[in-house]
């Protein structure tokens, strides 16, 4: 009989507290993701050509379709090297409770990157803490950086000294197709 009270109590509970988050809910109004902040990526939106040079100074292209979705909460990322021989998806969210932006990144190379940041005056910059081959503790970050309507630069770049000082990896120039 014990168990039956417990679990009646536990289900009151539960109701109790999906009541309180339906109330809440009702009484801001506030569609999901509308704080302004969420809106911080919406530069990004759209299908861009890529253009950077490699490690041997040949130039190469990509196209990255950029699209906002599940209510306007979720910015998601395609991108495809237009030889099709790299191909990486992002999935980026404002989160409200942390007051930062949260990236995930998954590519053809077996990839997996998590990402947080937000802007920073007129850049966004996500960073990332990761372990080098060297077994070493570095910093990695991208920047979108000198952004307008139909253009912006992103940069991937490292540091070994906790952030004092950061290099540049690669660098994209993007065009609004």
């Amino acid at each position: 009989m014990e168990i039956i009270q417990k679990a009646a109590l536990a289900l009151m509970v539960l109701l109790a507290l999906g009541t309180i988050v339906t109330v809440t809910n009702s009484q801001t109004n506030q569609p999901p993701c509308s704080e302004p902040e969420a809106s911080q990526f919406d530069f990004w939106l759209g299908t861009w050509q890529g253009e950077w040079k490699d490690t041997e100074g040949k130039s190469q292209t990509a196209t990255n379709i950029i699209t906002k979705g599940f209510d306007g909460c979720v910015v998601e990322e395609n991108f495809s090297t237009d030889d099709k021989t790299f191909l990486g998806r992002s999935l980026s969210m404002y989160n409200v409770n942390k007051k930062i932006w949260q990236q995930t990144w998954v590519d053809n190379t077996g990839s997996y990157l998590d990402f947080t940041g937000g802007m920073d005056g007129e850049n966004m910059i996500l960073q990332r803490k990761a372990t080098a081959k060297s077994g070493k503790e570095v910093l990695q970050r991208m920047i979108f950086t000198e952004i307008k309507k139909d253009s912006f630069t992103w940069n991937w770049e490292s540091s070994s000294d906790n952030g004092a000082t950061w290099s540049l990896n690669w660098q994209i120039l993007y065009r609004r197709k």
